[in-house]
């Protein structure tokens, strides 16, 4: 445990900001299963409107810095990639 007042006020910025954190990257992790689940299902309408979602919640949490800009970029592209080879296959 800290003794310093500073050191007991990082701990609880930390565990707020750890908080935030955990909730945005379940947003991110679950957008973008739905979006693959959405693809290899064959729903390619359906795929189209989750990955507009997950790229909201790519672009957001990388705005607040959660994740990187470009680990958000690489998500966005994979998945767009993903969701374009459906649509064409079909």
């Amino acid at each position: 445990m800290p003794i310093k007042k500073a050191a007991k006020k990082y701990m609880r910025v930390t565990a707020k900001n750890t908080l935030r954190n955990k909730v945005v990257n379940g947003v991110v992790k679950s957008a973008i299963k739905k979006t693959r689940e959405a693809v290899t299902a064959g729903k390619n309408d359906v795929a189209q409107e989750e990955l507009k979602k997950a790229i909201k919640a790519l672009d957001k949490a990388a705005q607040k810095k959660i994740i990187k800009k470009n680990t958000a970029a690489r998500k966005k592209s994979r998945l767009n990639a993903l969701v374009k080879k459906a649509s064409e296959k079909k």
